[in-house]
């Protein structure tokens, strides 16, 4: 009867043990989160790409417009579309 006593006891400090953890990573990773996001966005770096690119004559009208507003709200305003090329 004795070893069900340690054994239940053991299972009851292991739970909330791995409750606390998984707690504390969550915190942690909110914070951390948090202090990300204090910092201002780095501009990226334009990358050169080799690959033979689609002249902007040749792309829609309709197709460069949904372009230009889905990057518009996927950067809230801040980004804009310089050259439409095809990889």
């Amino acid at each position: 009867m004795e070893n069900i006593g340690i054994g239940l006891e053991l299972l009851v400090v292991g739970i909330i043990a791995v409750f606390v953890i998984l707690y504390l990573v969550i915190l942690l990773g909110k914070g951390l989160i948090v202090i990300a996001n204090k910092f201002p966005d780095i501009q990226a770096v334009p990358v050169k790409h080799s690959v033979s690119a689609t002249p902007a004559s040749q792309v829609n009208d309709n197709t460069k417009a949904a372009i230009e507003a889905a990057v518009s709200q996927l950067t809230g305003g801040k980004g804009f579309v310089s050259k439409i090329t095809k990889l």
